[in-house]
């Protein structure tokens, strides 16, 4: 089973954490001071760290910077802090998502899974081909090569990006603009209604019926997701 350290001084979010990862087959272990916290997270054994900013004892941005120093493993933040320079400082120092409070419990959970197993494809990988593998629907990241059900599908280069950066993070909804600095680049020329238009074609070659899909999910007003 493996084992995940919640680094929090609230006492009811913590629990809380807790308690969702127990019911998706974690073990959680709860930390509110912060010195002892990054202690135990250098020690190693934990398969993530949930860490929030504000704590007693050492704050979060320096628990993160002193474990990214010797460990390659998840880091979540979930904080009040909302302002984009505390999130943009947080992944500076190596944390690998954000979470404001208050947050969904169950996206958490989505995200401390897609985190683990992406860290567990690249170790796993270092000496094999990665690939993605989806209810019939294989990804070859080296090859950049896509099949259905066995049978070799052309994607355009935009289109492979865009399907192997959300399967690579499956269950996590992604906007239309973050897609989009993703995989074009804040200094492309485009604009935000080409992504729709490179999912429908992806859609159009990976799915049995595009407009009832079994991949990539429509969340109107939000974005998309891989339902992995």
């Amino acid at each position: 089973m493996k084992k995940i350290l919640i680094v929090e001084d609230d006492e009811n979010i913590a629990e809380l954490e807790r308690d969702y990862l127990k019911l998706n087959g974690y073990r959680a272990d709860i930390e509110p001071d912060g010195q002892k916290a990054c202690q135990k997270a250098l020690g190693g054994g934990y398969a993530a760290l949930i860490i929030d900013l504000m704590l007693p004892g050492k704050n979060g941005f320096d628990i993160i910077r002193d474990v990214r120093s010797t460990q390659e493993v998840p880091i979540i933040v979930v904080s009040a802090k909302a302002e984009d320079i505390d999130k943009i400082r947080g992944l500076d120092v190596g944390a690998d998502d954000y979470l404001t409070k208050p947050f969904s419990p169950a996206e958490l959970i989505a995200r401390v899974q897609s985190h683990i197993r992406r860290y567990e494809r690249l170790k796993g990988n270092k000496t094999q081909e990665e690939i993605l593998s989806f209810r019939g629907l294989e990804i070859h990241h080296a090859a950049r090569r896509v099949t259905v059900s066995g049978r070799e599908v052309q994607l355009t280069a935009k289109e492979y990006d865009l399907l192997y950066f959300l399967a690579s993070n499956p269950n996590i909804v992604f906007t239309k603009e973050h897609l989009f600095d993703t995989i074009w680049g804040v200094d492309d020329y485009g604009d935000l209604a080409t992504v729709p238009v490179h999912i429908q074609r992806i859609r159009k070659k990976i799915e049995k019926d595009p407009s009832n899909p079994d991949y990539i999910e429509t969340l109107w007003g939000t974005g998309y997701r891989f339902h992995g």
